[in-house]
């Protein structure tokens, strides 16, 4: 393998998948950003679910929208749960419920009518964030999700969804935090200027 070939080539297609999120997902994401902050205008909260690498940007999104994105923007913690860091919740979730209910469950526990739940996948195949969304529909909560590719089946289980435009996992897994980090930004510039 040439890795010199292979170290540019991977930031070329990085650089040129961002740029196909401006033109692809521009509306989606600006419309995130509006639903989002009018639900915590409301005093409503975030809930957000994911696998493997999605899981850790579940837990990093969520950071960002409790603590902080911007260090020029001063102000108070914006209510945010990644539903993937409870070790304890998680297996005992999938032990006695099953691993496709483990998200649904704690949805079921903390979701409420007007909240947010953000579902990411990266295939939009995932069984369990799939009925994640389930759930969150009967709870009558805005879903948007953070997906790739064709969007897969999840597509059709979330209120709004933002569609990577690529078909590799390691560049939508890098649109999702790019996404995400204009997000959560411009929903701080929302609600606190």
């Amino acid at each position: 393998m040439d890795k010199e070939k292979f170290f540019s080539d991977s930031l070329k297609e990085s650089a040129e998948t961002k740029l196909n999120i401006e033109k692809y997902c521009k509306e989606e994401v600006l419309k995130a950003i509006d639903i989002i902050s009018g639900a915590y205008r409301k005093g409503k909260k975030v809930l957000l679910c994911g696998n493997g690498g999605s899981a850790a940007d579940c837990q990093h999104i969520a950071t960002e929208l409790m603590i902080r994105l911007s260090h020029k923007i001063n102000r108070p913690a914006l209510p945010a749960i990644a539903l993937t860091t409870d070790t304890s919740n998680l297996t005992a979730g999938s032990n006695d419920l099953g691993f496709e209910n483990v998200f649904a469950r704690s949805i079921e526990g903390l979701g409420n009518e007007g909240d947010i739940l953000i579902a990411i996948s990266t295939s939009g195949n995932s069984p369990n964030i799939i009925k994640a969304a389930e759930k969150a529909h009967e709870k009558k909560m805005f879903i948007i999700g953070l997906l790739g590719g064709s969007g897969g089946k999840l597509k059709d289980y979330v209120d709004l969804s933002i569609i990577i435009p690529s078909s590799n996992v390691q560049r939508i897994q890098e649109g999702h935090i790019t996404v995400a980090h204009i997000i959560c930004e411009l929903v701080e510039f929302d609600l606190f200027g």
